[in-house]
């Protein structure tokens, strides 16, 4: 049975991932690729509860420890994306440890490459290196509105109550990432539709 594909949405919150990752799916389904979803660093029962510190923006902690904090998550994750790509599913995932190097990295000031080695020690190398990995940008106004839409600038977790300074880092630091990786940028602020379009055009060389 053929290995299946990790396909990986980035982008700053707000940007459109969940709602991407969704419409991939459908896409992949009407290939009759079966595919599973996950929005790290959320996917499986012990991550979600992780997820549920990680968004308590009043637990005070520094940078390492969120580095740790996703790591764990994401380790237990990718055990499951795994053991599903193995099965020949493909794994449509919002975020990876793309969003560690721009929230951690250039947003909280850790080093790079001990966010890339310390995931390495927990995953794997196809983690690094997702088969297709893009990231979505938006103007920061516009992203920020969409935040609010959603009722989550009443209750901000952790990184969305940081201030404008720290939301800039973590914008740059997306643009960085994407000339380091040579990940493609797509405009966010298209239609859905329109965006969802140029995802998939980066996904069919690999049905």
């Amino acid at each position: 049975m053929e290995k299946g594909k990790y396909i990986v949405i980035e982008g700053h919150d707000g940007t459109g991932k969940s709602t991407q990752a969704e419409l991939i799916r459908e896409r992949l389904q009407k290939e009759g690729i079966d595919s599973i979803e996950f929005h790290e660093p959320a996917g499986v029962p012990i991550a979600d509860a992780i997820r549920t510190v990680i968004k308590n923006g009043s637990l005070e902690r520094d940078g390492e420890t969120n580095l740790l904090l996703f790591t764990a998550a994401r380790h237990e994750i990718w055990k499951r994306a795994e053991k599903e790509l193995t099965l020949g599913k493909w794994i449509v995932s919002a975020r990876n440890y793309y969003s560690s190097l721009a929230y951690q990295g250039y947003g909280e000031g850790l080093s790079l490459d001990l966010i890339t080695d310390t995931m390495r020690t927990f995953t794997s190398d196809h983690y690094l290196n997702p088969d297709i990995a893009i990231i979505l940008n938006i103007d920061d106004q516009v992203r920020k509105g969409r935040i609010s839409e959603r009722g989550e600038l009443e209750n901000p977790d952790t990184f969305e109550s940081r201030d404008s300074d720290f939301q800039s880092k973590v914008n740059n630091g997306y643009i960085q990432i994407a000339s380091t990786y040579s990940l493609p940028i797509i405009d966010a602020g298209q239609s859905i539709d329109q965006v969802t379009d140029e995802i998939w055009q980066y996904i069919t060389p690999l049905l």
